[in-house]
């Protein structure tokens, strides 16, 4: 096989032949590879057409994620469950996306990932499907299918957003990771839009759960058909600087010894956490409020007044788009000043959500309004930090690991963050709840949600810290060479093999 069949669109899945070796593949003539084509493989157009595909795929994500959150008043009426089994709903689907990401991670680094993706995908369809079919004796059933959907979450979020690095640089990738993290809030605002609506028409929430599969399954043909696998690293690595592919342990010891990438993923658990919490309960918190002011009448028979997560869904689309907007936008002004600009934009997005957050909790039983402006300034500033931190992963670490990079980002942050959040807000408001009347069931998750605000505010603290190492990690991963000692993976009979860089001739 010539090396120009490498690039092929068809990677063979068990195959090494996308990594990149820099702008020109070895062993390449000018009449196996045109000048004008792009070091990424890619062309433009198609380049356009990948991020749009997965920017779909991103949305669809989290308007399944979100679904739940949209009718978890009916679910806990039709399974008859307390706050803390509600919390699990989420919980355990985090649980199983986060442990399941560094084995995608891995696999993203090293293997086809349009196939890794496209299979996961299908999987996560099929499994949100079967979901929507629990009997009313089985809510462990629903607690089993909704960890299951975690499997194909983690194999696209780890992936996806390599892909985009792998074919765009500088402020062109930030303004695409952008565009791709703007289907984090919209996906997850359309989640309880579309969840609730389709609740009340169908008058069950059964129905709720049918919509992301069908467009699922529509995601994975485009995938298959429009989106074309990348070389990895090729549009950034220099000619003399070819890039090779570390052991998953030397991978692993050259992140933590990476101060930037810590402590931005602290940073980002404190979102994850926030923005966990929020998710799952937000609209719960308002429906509870509007029940204890005599503004609604309390959900005796399902389906349940939804009317909140409809209002909350479109603060969150609204609130992203903004939020990402402004704070790429605000990290793009901040860059001409300083080169620390991006953890500064992420610290004051988290330092100046936290007041308002607190201001929307506190204000929920005197006025309606004022909790609906003050969720909508709090999700503003807290959204700005989305394709942000993104940007800072894919700058201040080298190609071959940003899968591995995004895998463990993603472990840590859900870890600590949106994890136990939502479980652990559950507990907190039924241990703070002396009576089951309104007014208590009110009043302990008002109490157990201003834990967010102060989580605010230590993940603010941790993108500062951030701020005095970006520039020297910056650099040490564009003028990144591989040391002689450092082992590499080796192909050796179909197999991989890991040897020191000094034994091999180069």
């Amino acid at each position: 096989m010539s090396m120009g069949e490498h690039i092929s669109d068809s990677t063979p899945f068990f195959s090494d032949d996308s990594e990149a070796e820099g702008p020109e593949e070895l062993g390449a003539g000018p009449g196996q590879r045109p000048e004008e084509e792009p070091a990424s493989g890619v062309s433009r157009v198609r380049a356009l057409l990948t991020v749009g595909v997965l920017c779909f795929i991103n949305l669809l994500n989290y308007m399944d994620r979100f679904t739940v959150a949209g009718v978890l008043p009916d679910i806990e009426r039709y399974f008859g469950i307390d706050d803390g089994k509600s919390g699990l709903l989420q919980t355990v689907f985090i649980c199983s996306y986060m442990f399941l990401a560094p084995f995608f991670g891995y696999l993203g680094d090293r293997y086809n990932r349009k196939l890794i993706m496209s299979v996961g995908i299908a999987f996560w369809s099929l499994v949100t499907l079967a979901s929507s079919f629990t009997p009313k004796e089985y809510f462990w059933a629903l607690l089993l299918t909704r960890g299951l959907v975690g499997v194909g979450e983690a194999s696209y979020s780890t992936i996806a957003p390599t892909i985009i690095a792998d074919l765009y640089v500088k402020e062109r990738r930030t303004w695409m990771l952008s565009i791709f993290y703007f289907a984090i809030p919209v996906g997850s605002g359309l989640g309880y839009i579309v969840g609730s609506k389709v609740d009340d028409a169908a008058q069950d929430w059964h129905w709720a759960l049918r919509v992301t599969p069908a467009l699922g399954l529509i995601a994975v043909v485009l995938l298959l058909f429009v989106v074309k696998e990348p070389k990895r690293g090729a549009i950034e690595a220099r000619p003399e600087n070819h890039l090779q592919r570390t052991s998953w342990l030397v991978d692993l010891q050259a992140l933590c010894r990476n101060p930037s990438f810590v402590l931005s993923t602290f940073g980002f658990t404190a979102v994850a956490f926030v923005t966990g919490s929020l998710a799952l309960w937000a609209p719960a918190f308002l429906f509870r409020a509007a029940v204890f002011t005599g503004k609604k009448a309390p959900c005796i028979h399902t389906p349940c007044d939804n009317s909140d997560s409809v209002y909350f869904g479109i603060i969150t689309c609204v609130t992203g788009v903004l939020g990402v907007a402004s704070g790429v936008e605000a990290s793009r002004q901040l860059r001409k000043k300083t080169p620390r600009a991006d953890p500064l934009v992420c610290a004051a997005g988290l330092l100046l959500s936290a007041p308002f957050l607190y201001l929307a909790v506190v204000f929920a039983q005197a006025s309606t309004v004022a909790t609906y402006v003050f969720i909508f300034l709090g999700e503003t500033f807290l959204s700005m930090n989305w394709a942000i931190v993104a940007d800072i992963l894919l700058y201040v670490v080298v190609p071959t690991r940003r899968s591995t990079a995004e895998a463990f980002q993603i472990v840590l942050s859900h870890l600590l963050g949106d994890a136990g959040s939502p479980y652990l807000i559950g507990v907190v408001s039924d241990g703070l709840r002396k009576t089951d009347s309104y007014l208590w069931q009110f009043r302990s998750l008002q109490l157990s949600l201003l834990i967010c605000s102060f989580v605010a505010v230590g993940g603010g603290a941790f993108f500062l810290a951030t701020a005095l190492f970006i520039e020297r990690d910056r650099n040490r991963a564009e003028n990144y060479v591989p040391s002689d000692d450092e082992p590499i993976v080796v192909p050796k009979s179909g197999r991989s093999t890991r040897v020191p860089v000094s034994s091999v001739l180069i």
